[in-house]
């Protein structure tokens, strides 16, 4: 359009055009499967290769899986259902759920014990885990060991009783002297609780579990995935601390204690985690006082705490080594001795460049809790070997049970991984 004078003039839009979508090709999942799947020719072949794998495995197991038969009292029971057919013999699970799960000498009218201190177990590391929480929460972590060792073992109450209070009077102690000396209020505080549990111990009367509110339940007829959950939870929770001493102690000024630490740690790294089972199985006994009695289940959580703090210090060394060395002198400017130094500005920052390490530590110890199959201890895969594949309704199913046993640990770890992740994002220990 042109004026009176014929010059151009330059037309403004009053309104604004509607919005329009992007293409197909450059939004949506179309673009996400051409980036994300066929970006390149390699990529594609790879990708069909991927989908093909794939989709044998799924065609091969889905029809297995589906036909699966839940309702039969014996593997012979499951074939005739099946008439020929290819289909899962799932009726073990729903016949045996129990011993999978605790074992088949726990007392099936008490299974509520152990299923109560399971749930009490997310209330205590929720504080632990979840450090936004409130920190009056952390005296249901502090007491929770207690509780679930008499909800689990049964027995006097008293024991738990006097188990607590040596650890408070330990920790009394070291408050006392951690002050002076690290190491005095360290020593003080462990003589302390010794002292306050043998006491403990001549005070508890002979017969005193036979007439307890909860009977008591020996350590011989834990068994199945509970087994498992003690020993990797209370493995773990000693092993962090333990290996956090040991990776100090490593670093120390004084050569005693750092040759003790490298002893410990080379060696236990160096031998094989079935060698200290069987070592706690066979002659650990012999290491206690005579008349003792000292448990298989506490012989092989000391075995296992032991190895799995040996690889914990070698990760927090790590994480010490990787801070630089103006940490360690701001902490010296500030006046700070040695144990608050490291508990204010060393371990917190070693700690958390240590996650990830830390975490797949406790996977890998989680699923080596099953290697305890092998002395005699019946835990969620020693059940699976001995005695219900050993007995004549269930002889010769295998792929059922492992993996029904697969999906418990792998629910266990993810949950495990799934939080390391967490924690990493909300610490940003990448150091945007």
């Amino acid at each position: 359009m042109s004026n009176s004078n014929s010059s151009p003039v330059a037309f403004v839009r009053e309104t604004f055009l509607d919005e329009q979508p992007a293409p197909t090709s450059a939004a949506g999942p179309v673009k996400w499967v051409k980036d994300n799947l066929f970006p390149t020719w390699a990529n594609a072949l790879l990708t069909v290769v991927a989908l093909y794998m794939v989709y044998v495995l799924l065609s091969s197991s889905m029809p297995w899986l589906l036909s699966g038969v839940w309702n039969a009292e014996s593997l012979a029971g499951c074939r005739e259902v099946l008439d020929g057919q290819t289909g899962a013999c799932f009726a073990v699970l729903t016949e045996r759920w129990n011993q999978l799960l605790f074992g088949f000498k726990y007392p099936p009218d008490q299974y509520w014990r152990p299923t109560l201190a399971f749930a009490l177990m997310f209330a205590a590391l929720a504080p632990v885990l979840f450090f936004d929480l409130p920190r009056k929460l952390l005296i249901v972590t502090a007491l929770f060991p207690f509780v679930a060792y008499w909800l689990i073992w049964g027995g006097t109450i008293l024991a738990p009783i006097f188990a607590l209070l040596g650890v408070i009077a330990g920790y009394v102690v070291y408050e006392r002297f951690v002050k002076g000396s690290f190491a005095a209020g360290f020593l003080g505080g462990v003589a302390a609780a010794f002292v306050v549990w043998i006491i403990g111990g001549m005070l508890i009367p002979e017969g005193a579990s036979e007439n307890a509110l909860l009977s008591a339940v020996p350590s011989r007829d834990l068994g199945g995935f509970m087994l498992n959950m003690m020993l990797g939870l209370t493995c773990v929770s000693l092993s962090v601390p333990l290996g956090i001493a040991l990776a100090l102690g490593r670093q120390s000024d004084l050569p005693l204690i750092k040759v003790i630490c490298v002893v410990f740690i080379e060696f236990i790294r160096g031998v094989p985690l079935i060698t200290l089972l069987f070592v706690a199985s066979v002659m650990l006994s012999y290491f206690f006082p005579p008349n003792t009695g000292v448990d298989l289940f506490l012989r092989v959580v000391i075995m296992i705490t032991m190895f799995s703090a040996a690889y914990i210090a070698e990760v927090i060394r790590g994480g010490l080594a990787a801070l630089p060395k103006g940490q360690y002198e701001a902490a010296d400017s500030l006046g700070l001795d040695y144990a608050q130094a490291m508990r204010l500005i060393i371990l917190p920052q070693a700690l958390k460049i240590s996650i990830p390490g830390i975490v797949n530590v406790a996977v890998g110890l989680f699923k080596d809790t099953v290697l305890v199959s092998v002395i005699s201890m019946f835990d969620l895969v020693g059940m699976i070997r001995g005695p219900i594949v050993a007995s004549t309704d269930w002889n010769g199913i295998y792929w059922e049970l492992y993996l029904f046993a697969s999906v418990l640990f792998f629910v266990v770890c993810y949950g495990i991984s799934q939080y390391s992740q967490w924690l990493e994002r909300r610490l940003a220990t990448d150091h945007r």
